[in-house]
């Protein structure tokens, strides 16, 4: 009787689990009947699923589905799902060594995409070791049939998440390594284990064509083998469709073109081969393909998982691409992606802009402008006297100072006579002592004494004369009409000056000159009798026409550049306003050029002198 109920439940469960849209609960109850009555001699039975949307596990099926203990099922169970894999217990009376029909436990993890997604625990009666083995690989090969009810069952945002937590675990064998090279054929051997292809080959796009970069378990190929060009006409397949391909297609029709793939598979005898291209920025860099052995295809989830990988692998292979790119690539790229956004569709503004700097490129290479040589100038007096200290002394009148105009006669300055003065007294009265002394002498005709004292007088007198002019400088006068330029002595009325030390400096009213300070650079364009302009810092908004007059071989040099003297005489009207000592800028006309000389000639002579000095 209970052979007939088993018997009857066992069709029941078939009945069942054929059913396409039974819950997960009744799938995995007639699915754990089922294997029970595969695996033989199961005495209990626990399936145990995680909860959608929790880190919980429970148990959604039992076998018998009687209650009774399960504790022994659940410490089983437990110990699966810790250590990621199937475990096998003795019952407690065969632990103790006890009688030798004692039963087992079996335990079985269930994943689903690398995760741990549930357990099944079962008991079975005693059994020797290699019937205990077969019975482990029938749980092993039953849990798949979960696999399947959990990918029927999930969430369509779960799946998505999974699916790309694992792509982005895949495409971490990129950064792992620093060369593009090393880690493309690491992320290649690594898809081609996880994904359960005999071969997976990286192609990067040159021109229009695909050259392969990396093979899976092969760190050096042959880049002439018909097999290497073979996948290389693969993935131009599907770089040009701009879609992925597949070959046998995973669904019939499809509307790309696959005779590529179909040759490849004659070529390399897989069963199935995939191609997908590698994307940056809307840009079609590269492409991936896939292959699996004879008798295996790519499913809907397999393909959706590659396509998940190279969506994420294209921009951090174009990224390593880049920073190993050596100049010439990095301006061919830069000026491909700039002719891609002028000829292309979309970008306006950098069309517009490309016509802006066109414009301007015509506007500069056509138009002519006046060539001028700029320099930094002063204004100065054609003839500038110094006015020094005749004798040491000291200061006692000062009336005028530097910007004072001046009347040829004008005092200027004074300096203190008294001693002076007193030295010609003192003088005086020792030349009437000497010519008393010469009327004694002639009174006694002594010719000897009359001789001396005659030179004593002689100087007496000679002293008292240089008294006399030392008295005569001692007031300063300007020398003739003009301006002081240079000199205050208003504020050291007192102080003491030393003979010949510079005092003041006058320049004449209208009689100037202009000094421009060119560099040498620019001195070869300079030639006397040029026309020019000098705008004054006093008087930026005034211009005064010049001539030069010299270009004078002095070599001044100043702020790292040398620059040479050039003189230039300036006109009626800048004489009536101007004065000496005015700083500003001058520029000297030279010719008319084309603006783009005028603006570039400095930098074409800097060159062309760094390339003559570095040649042999």
């Amino acid at each position: 009787m209970a052979d007939l109920a088993s018997r009857r439940a066992y069709e029941q469960a078939w009945r069942q689990f054929a059913q396409q849209h039974s819950s997960a609960e009744e799938f995995c109850r007639s699915w754990l009947v089922i294997q029970c009555h595969a695996i033989g001699g199961v005495s209990s039975g626990v399936v145990v699923l995680l909860k959608p949307g929790t880190t919980s596990f429970v148990p959604v099926a039992f076998y018998p589905e009687e209650p009774d203990d399960r504790s022994h099922l659940a410490r089983v169970s437990e110990r699966a799902l810790q250590e990621g894999q199937g475990v096998v217990e003795p019952g407690p009376a065969a632990a103790d060594g006890g009688a030798g029909d004692a039963p087992y436990q079996l335990a079985y993890p269930v994943r689903l995409d690398g995760e741990i997604r549930g357990v099944v625990g079962l008991e079975i009666g005693w059994r020797p070791e290699a019937r205990l083995q077969v019975a482990m690989r029938e749980l092993q090969w039953g849990s798949s049939w979960l696999e399947v009810l959990l990918r029927r069952h999930a969430d369509p945002s779960e799946a998505e998440r999974q699916r790309l937590k694992l792509a982005l675990d895949l495409v971490s064998t990129l950064l792992e390594l620093p060369g593009l090279k090393e880690s493309s054929t690491a992320f290649t051997t690594e898809l081609a284990a996880r994904l359960g292809c005999d071969r997976v080959t990286l192609g990067m796009l040159e021109g229009k064509r695909v050259r392969i970069s990396a093979v899976s378990h092969s760190p050096q190929f042959e880049k002439r083998a018909n097999l290497v060009r073979a996948i290389e006409r693969a993935m131009e397949e599907a770089v040009d469709q701009q879609d992925m391909v597949a070959h046998p297609p995973e669904r019939e029709g499809r509307p790309v073109v696959s005779r590529a793939h179909e040759a490849l598979l004659q070529e390399s005898q897989a069963g199935s081969a995939a191609t997908f291209p590698l994307e940056h920025g809307g840009q079609v860099i590269g492409a991936l393909t896939f292959e699996r052995a004879a008798g295996r295809r790519f499913d809907v989830p397999s393909l959706e998982l590659c396509a998940a990988v190279a969506s994420v692998a294209g921009p951090i292979i174009e990224l390593k691409r880049g920073n190993e790119a050596g100049l010439p690539q990095i301006a061919g790229r830069s000026a491909r992606n700039l002719w891609d956004k002028l000829a292309g569709p979309g970008h306006p503004g950098w069309k517009l802009a490309a016509l802006g700097v066109a414009a301007l490129a015509a506007f500069l290479a056509l138009a002519s402008g006046e060539f001028r040589v700029s320099a930094s100038s002063t204004v100065e007096g054609v003839v500038q006297r110094a006015i020094s200290a005749p004798i040491s002394g000291f200061v006692t009148e000062a009336p005028l100072r530097a910007g004072d105009t001046v009347r040829q006669g004008q005092v200027i300055a004074r300096l203190d006579d008294r001693d002076l003065k007193l030295e010609r007294a003192r003088l005086e009265g020792q030349r009437q002592q000497f010519a008393k002394q010469f009327r004694e002498a002639m009174g006694k005709r002594e010719r000897a004494q009359v001789a001396i004292v005659s030179a004593q007088i002689a100087q007496a007198e000679a002293q008292l004369a240089l008294v006399e002019e030392q008295l005569a400088r001692t007031t300063l006068a300007a020398p003739f009409d003009g301006v002081i330029v240079s000199g205050d002595l208003s504020q050291k009325l007192g102080s003491p000056v030393e003979r010949g030390q510079v005092l003041f400096e006058v320049a004449p009213l209208e009689d100037y000159r202009v000094v421009l300070l060119v560099d040498e650079r620019e001195i070869a364009y300079v030639a006397e009798g040029q026309q020019g302009e000098l705008t004054v810092t006093s008087m930026p908004g005034e211009r005064f026409r010049l001539t030069v007059r010299q270009i004078t071989p002095v070599n001044l040099a100043k702020e790292g550049r040398n620059y040479y003297r050039v003189e230039a005489v300036l006109g009626e009207q800048a004489r009536a306003r101007l004065r000496p000592g005015m700083e500003g800028v001058g520029k000297i006309s030279i010719e008319e050029r084309k603006l783009v000389w005028i603006w570039t000639h400095g930098l074409a002579d800097w060159a062309r002198l760094w390339v003559w000095s570095h040649l042999p």
